[in-house]
């Protein structure tokens, strides 16, 4: 029984020699074309973009160091890895999803706030920070007050004028006031 796979197993193991054979001369050849390039590059060196860095540094990663010495690379084994280990680093510590300072607030929200502020222009910063809250809104008086100021608009402008008029008794048809309640 046992001889009756001999010639099989003889024959996958001369084509596995034959495939390491063909894979060997391919390597052995594209090593010379390196050296060649080497040889004509002289002391220029090369700059690479980080798109090939990165190729280069996962096809190295894949090989190992050991591999990688005994090759005649464009670039020392040592840096290969080393823009692996920093490819990696980067992957992982998010800086490209992070910008510096706080985040801008909502052009949906700004809108809203330049909206209420025009329909309701007795309201202050405080009563628009209250409005926006109970629309579930987190929006701080400060912000607001960035938000009209970049717009030009002064909340609670018309409601300074009316309380700013010096000497008018209250509840008298004189008290700008009480038009503006009887009016509403």
């Amino acid at each position: 029984m046992a001889a009756c796979y001999f010639p099989v197993q003889y024959f996958v193991a001369a084509l596995a020699l034959w495939l390491g054979r063909q894979q060997q001369l391919a390597i052995d050849y594209l090593q010379e074309e390196n050296r060649l390039l080497k040889e004509k590059l002289g002391n220029r060196n090369l700059h690479f973009t980080d798109a090939e860095r990165r190729r280069l540094a996962t096809k190295a990663k894949a090989v190992g160091r050991k591999v990688l010495s005994q090759l005649d690379t464009l670039v020392t084994p040592d840096t290969l890895l080393r823009w692996h280990r920093e490819l990696v680093a980067r992957k992982w510590n998010h800086v490209h999803k992070r910008r510096p300072g706080r985040p801008r607030t909502r052009d949906e929200v700004a809108a809203l706030i330049l909206r209420m502020a025009g329909e309701n222009q007795s309201w202050g910063y405080t009563r628009l920070q209250g409005a926006l809250s109970n629309l579930g809104y987190k929006v701080g008086r400060g912000t607001i007050a960035n938000i009209l100021a970049a717009h030009g608009i002064d909340p609670g402008a018309n409601a300074r004028q009316t309380h700013d008029v010096v000497n008018v008794p209250q509840g008298t048809l004189e008290d700008p006031g009480c038009f503006r309640f009887l009016h509403r």
